[in-house]
């Protein structure tokens, strides 16, 4: 992979004291949402080298 040169627009800022995940995505920076239960996992579906959907899985506890 190359070196590209760095741009202002191409900095993003995120809040290392939340819980998240992100995908970089066309440049932008963009949040996965949660399993809506709080457990649960995600898959990110990639195809021709970028990320295009996820998968969220959940489990409900009784």
């Amino acid at each position: 992979m190359g070196e590209k040169q760095l741009r202002d627009d191409m900095i993003a800022e995120v809040n290392l004291y939340e819980n998240a995940v992100y995908v970089v995505s066309d440049g932008q920076l963009k949040p996965v949402d949660p399993p809506p239960t709080g457990f649960g996992k995600q898959e990110i579906i990639w195809q021709n080298g970028k990320p295009t959907h996820s998968e969220i899985k959940y489990t409900q506890r009784f």
